[in-house]
């Protein structure tokens, strides 16, 4: 693997890409009922509000496929309580060694900034495997979010239970006009799992490239996936 700088992710790109996604700024005069349930459920909800801190969420990462060399990671988001005792300023550790992303502190977080995390990786590496734009493909995943977000009810495995969960699906460049310049990775999809039952809210994020070039049969050019400790990582099923 192509040697790699630890990367630095400032508050202020994070701010951009969460606070955005949230909500684009060429949106901010409409009205808060606009948002649609996947912002709303991955960036506006209080996944921290039943958490009693001190604790550290710990999360499984995974790269595979044929595009690049595999490996196995780790992620941790550390929780501790306010100065007021309310939950909670977070600080996270992204990957290690020459992969580890240098994240700031997050002071006074509810939502999982997990999710932030692993987009801004998602955003640097597509940047870097394109040479395209960081702000594009942030662009790109924002209007997703907000427009094109599949949403189904899923029962997952976590701890050796059965429990409920929801997930959203986006594929932001299938439609995207500027796709010939990245054909290879256009049909790129991400899917958030959640759940209430799992701490922090966020069960597992993935994101994977068909190898069209190789039929459907073929294995993935690329496959990420984050999985929270105590997860199953087989497939979610259709909630009933």
């Amino acid at each position: 693997m192509p040697h790699r700088r630890t990367e630095h992710v400032t508050l202020a790109t994070l701010a951009a890409l969460g606070l955005t996604l949230a909500m684009a700024t060429a949106r901010a005069d409409e009205p808060a009922k606009d948002f649609s349930p996947a912002e709303r459920a991955l960036f506006m909800t209080d996944q921290f509000a039943k958490l009693r801190p001190p604790m550290t969420l710990r999360y499984q990462f995974r790269r595979s496929g044929s595009l690049e060399p595999a490996f196995d990671d780790k992620v941790t988001i550390a929780l501790k309580p306010q100065a007021s005792g309310k939950c909670c300023d977070a600080s996270g550790e992204f990957l290690s060694g020459e992969r580890k992303i240098e994240l700031p502190p997050v002071e006074g977080a509810s939502g999982n900034p997990v999710t932030l995390f692993f987009l801004e990786r998602e955003i640097r590496e597509m940047e870097r495997l394109t040479k395209g734009k960081a702000a594009y493909f942030r662009k790109r995943i924002r209007m997703a979010v907000y427009k094109g977000a599949q949403q189904r009810d899923v029962t997952l495995r976590y701890r050796g239970k059965s429990v409920a969960g929801q997930e959203f699906t986006i594929t932001p460049y299938v439609d995207d006009p500027n796709r010939p310049r990245f054909e290879r990775l256009a049909n790129k999809r991400y899917v958030f799992t959640l759940s209430d039952a799992v701490p922090g809210g966020i069960y597992a994020i993935r994101a994977q490239v068909a190898d069209t070039a190789n039929g459907a049969a073929a294995s993935p050019l690329l496959a990420e996936e984050l999985l929270i400790e105590g997860a199953d990582s087989a497939p979610a099923r259709a909630g009933t």
